[in-house]
């Protein structure tokens, strides 16, 4: 009986100091993106930072994880997702009904644009003048995506949105789509670069987490929803893009 007495406890001592290391070791959740992508995320020494990298760090203390970063191509990122290595997608990710097939997408957390960027003097002055010409894109992106129903139009892919500029002023190709804010980045580094004043397109940013993780996917939304009715998230936004 005293044997089978002192079992129990060793056996209650050893799940006591089980217990106690696992509440001391925070969860962390794993967030893909491509630091390629200034203001949304970039790198700043041996950091990421930026409105997505600060906008995960908000959802993840909200959940109470600790947030880790995962830098990667860009057209990895969705795949990490489906594939259970990263939690969620965050990168300036456009909702489409083709990324819709593979992941699920948090309510939408801002609006952007892809717009064209060119040389000055161009003659490319608004979308329907990139018919026939050599353009420039980032691989798996929303511009490399809508660029494909550009009427007889050659696409060059590049893995960063920087490569793409430099093709543009290299003369390799005639225009580079991309997002806006990055655009305005690449046009103030780069002298003789313009913004064409017409977008090419209008689309919204969201977070992918794999498809049938709901709980994940409602504690975002949750998140999301307390940042942008506390104002956060517009204090964010300001942090890195200024009132024009």
């Amino acid at each position: 009986m005293k044997k089978a007495v002192s079992v129990l406890l060793i056996a209650a001592m050893t799940a006591l100091l089980f217990v106690g290391t696992g509440c001391g070791k925070q969860k962390q959740l794993i967030m893909a993106t491509n630091a390629e992508f200034p203001p949304y995320e970039y790198h700043e020494g041996d950091k990421i930072v930026g409105i997505d990298a600060e906008i995960a760090q908000a959802i993840a203390d909200e959940v109470g994880a600790e947030l880790v970063i995962e830098d990667m191509a860009f057209d990895s990122v969705l795949a990490s997702v489906q594939t259970g290595k990263a939690d969620m997608g965050i990168a300036g990710l456009t909702i489409t009904e083709d990324r819709l097939q593979n992941v699920d997408f948090s309510t939408p957390y801002a609006t952007a644009a892809q717009v064209i960027i060119v040389k000055e003097g161009s003659s490319i002055t608004t979308p329907d003048d990139l018919a026939g010409k050599n353009i420039g894109v980032q691989l798996g992106t929303t511009g490399d995506i809508y660029a494909d129903d550009i009427e007889d139009a050659n696409i060059e892919r590049y893995n960063k949105g920087f490569e793409a500029v430099q093709a543009l002023l290299q003369d390799k190709v005639d225009a580079v789509i991309i997002d806006n804010e990055p655009a305005k980045v690449f046009v103030d580094q780069n002298e003789g670069l313009i913004i064409v004043d017409e977008a090419f397109t209008y689309e919204e940013y969201a977070i992918a987490v794999k498809k049938g993780n709901t709980e994940l996917l409602n504690k975002i939304n949750d998140a999301i929803k307390k940042l942008q009715d506390s104002g956060k998230l517009q204090e964010i936004v300001d942090k890195y893009i200024k009132a024009e």
